[in-house]
C-alpha cells in the first residue's frame, strides 16, 4: 500500500471499524479479519488494537467480557453517523474536484 493510501486510510479506520461493529460486535482479530474481506488486506493486528483502545477511550463501544448482541452504543452510533455525512461530503468534493480536473484542456509549458 503506498504512503499516501496509509494516511488516507488512517484518517477513515476509525469510522470504518465502526461501521463493521455497527453490523455486528467483535474482537479485534475480527474485526481484522472482516477488514481484509472488504479489500483492506495491509491492515494489521495491532493497529486495530490500538484504535479499538482510543474508540474505547471516547466511549464510542461498549467493550464487554461475555459475547452479547449489542453494538456500538448510541454515542457510536452517532459518531458513525457523522463519519458517513463527512464521507459523503469528502466524496462528493473530491469527486467534482476530479471531474474539474479531468475535463480541464492540459496547458502545455
Amino acid at each position: 500500500m503506498g504512503k499516501q493510501m496509509t494516511e488516507m486510510l488512517k484518517g477513515t479506520l476509525e469510522g470504518i471499524v465502526l461501521a463493521l461493529l455497527a453490523e455486528q460486535p467483535a474482537y479485534g482479530y475480527e474485526i481484522t479479519t472482516r477488514l481484509r474481506e472488504h479489500g483492506f488486506t495491509d491492515t494489521a493486528e495491532g493497529t486495530v488494537y490500538a484504535l479499538l483502545v482510543r474508540i474505547e477511550q471516547k466511549k464510542l463501544v461498549d467493550v464487554e467480557k461475555v459475547p452479547s448482541e449489542k453494538g456500538p452504543p448510541r454515542k457510536g452510533r452517532q459518531e458513525l453517523a457523522e463519519f458517513w455525512t463527512t464521507w459523503d461530503f469528502l466524496r462528493t468534493h473530491i469527486e467534482r474536484l476530479n471531474t474539474n480536473t479531468t475535463n480541464t484542456p492540459n496547458e502545455e509549458n
